[in-house]
């Protein structure tokens, strides 16, 4: 019974082969989230300010009761989204950090298309203003790509100056083209009717149905990047693309999609930050989640599924400015200086992967 059991029970070295690799890539993030959580703490002894009241309100804010995680959940979707806008084309080795771009494009996109269809069934016009937003978003960082293949352009650089001219670009529409007549002191399009706002959740809080997509989006993601030839292909064209070229993959199809793919999951961030909250496009739309997606697809490195628990931590840090700087007499951007701090350490934290001893089989092996 005991040969049976030996038999069928896995070697130690296999064992740690499988599983290390997994739990490096969740304590090395997990570690630099907390090394720099400790590095903001000096910023704030440095100003006179207790980091353990700072904390303290972090988790009052943003998890403590109902309204605070209805207060967070609420921040939860557009994260999503922004998250994957980054972690789709990081498959193929490509950092598109403009998501802020595609999130005001998208929005615009689905204002006025919602405008264009009323009248139309409730149903018609959520997916007229969803696909329209996804589009908008796909053409434009999928652009990104088309830019890297075909002109070798650094991605980076352009979607990050694409998001710019894309929050120009929609502030002049805004404030010219599209402007409702009606919105005198802020600049916005006309507000959408009644019938084509996205509803509540019936989970006993107020939270839209963007979270509950975002969330399947994210499912959905991580089946396509881990379960499919596509997303193997994908994965071994960002490895190295003049191998995936010798084998005949279509890298240049495989950047150009992933890229759109990611754009169109950040515009879809912008209908539902329209239909769901501001109810029109206007300058609200320039939020910032764009850029907090970068730090959420980092610090989930680029797993679709770990970017759900990630996009609501980060929510709960952003639900909680606002307590902070009353309560503290801090400035509402303390938050955004500990969220770059963490991505700082987040960085430098790079390096380590594959030179730690101890994520090492043959280093248990020994110690067996």
């Amino acid at each position: 019974m005991s040969d049976t059991t030996a038999t069928q029970t896995p070697p130690m070295g296999a064992l740690l082969a499988r599983w290390l690799p997994r739990a490096e890539a969740l304590l090395i993030p997990l570690a630099a989230l907390l090394c720099g959580l400790a590095v903001f703490s000096l910023f704030l002894l440095t100003l006179g300010k207790s980091p353990i009241d700072f904390y303290a309100l972090i988790y009052k804010a943003g998890f403590s009761t109902a309204f605070s995680w209805q207060n967070t959940l609420s921040r939860v979707a557009p994260l999503l989204f922004a998250g994957l806008c980054v972690a789709l084309p990081a498959r193929l080795g490509l950092v598109v950090i403009g998501g802020e771009g595609a999130i005001v494009l998208g929005g615009l996109a689905a204002a006025v298309l919602g405008l264009a269809v009323v009248g139309a069934p409730p149903v018609i016009g959520f997916v007229v203003m969803a696909a329209g937003a996804a589009l908008m978003g796909g053409l434009w960082i999928g652009a990104v790509g088309w830019l890297r293949f075909k002109r070798g352009v650094n991605e980076t650089i352009a979607s990050l100056l694409m998001a710019y001219i894309a929050i120009a670009l929609m502030n002049h529409l805004v404030e010219g083209l599209f402007r409702d007549p009606q919105s005198l002191n802020k600049p916005s399009t006309a507000p959408l009717p009644e019938a084509l706002r996205v509803g509540d959740m019936p989970i006993g809080i107020d939270v839209h149905w963007g979270f509950a997509f975002g969330v399947l989006a994210c499912v959905i993601s991580w089946v396509l990047m881990d379960r499919t030839t596509i997303g193997f292909a994908a994965r071994i064209a960002g490895d190295n693309v003049r191998a995936a070229q010798v084998q005949g993959l279509p890298v240049g199809k495989l950047i150009i999609g992933f890229t759109a793919l990611g754009g169109a999951c950040a515009g879809l961030a912008g209908f539902f930050e329209v239909s769901a909250i501001h109810g029109s496009a206007n300058g609200s739309l320039i939020s910032g989640y764009g850029y907090t997606g970068i730090l959420v697809a980092f610090l989930a490195r680029h797993n679709p599924l770990a970017i759900i628990p990630v996009a609501t931590l980060l929510a709960g840090f952003e639900a909680s400015s606002g307590l902070i700087q009353r309560r503290m007499d801090l400035p509402d951007a303390t938050i955004l200086v500990m969220e770059g701090i963490v991505f700082v350490v987040l960085l430098l934290s790079e390096t380590l992967y594959g030179r730690l001893a101890i994520f090492n089989p043959t280093f248990w092996e020994k110690k067996a």
